[in-house]
């Protein structure tokens, strides 16, 4: 839930500003198949429980298209030491995301997913030797 990690482990993020209490503004530099593009917009954690998870929602706009999202993220202890995490969402895209086709933006969702827990792996790994 910090800004700093978050700009870190989430893919394509190249800026990441607070404007509100738990609001941001952000940057989004994506590629998804052969269209990338650079994506502004807004994301705001909502239903936040202390260590234990909260939804994002996600509004993004580009010239390729526009996102919007909802992501209900929960953190489960698995011992003392681990921590699970589970999500699910639902992502609505206009513009040429839209017509791009559900098979490319599921791949394409299942790699940005993979990118950020290997960024979180890497982040936490360096935290832990500090």
């Amino acid at each position: 839930m910090d800004t700093d990690t978050l700009s870190k482990i989430v893919p394509g993020i190249s800026k990441l500003e607070k404007t509100g209490d738990n609001t941001y503004k952000s940057i989004l530099e994506i590629k998804i198949g052969p269209v990338g593009g650079s994506f502004t917009g807004n994301l705001q954690m909502e239903n936040i429980e202390e260590q234990k998870g909260f939804t994002l929602k996600v509004q993004q706009n580009s010239s390729i298209g526009n996102a919007n999202a909802a992501i209900k993220i929960e953190l489960i202890p698995a011992n003392a030491n681990e921590t699970e995490v589970a999500f699910e969402g639902e992502v609505k895209v206009t513009g040429l995301l839209a017509s791009m086709g559900q098979r490319i933006l599921g791949s394409a969702a299942n790699m940005l997913t993979k990118q950020f827990f290997a960024n979180l792996d890497h982040e936490l790994a360096k935290k832990q030797t500090v």
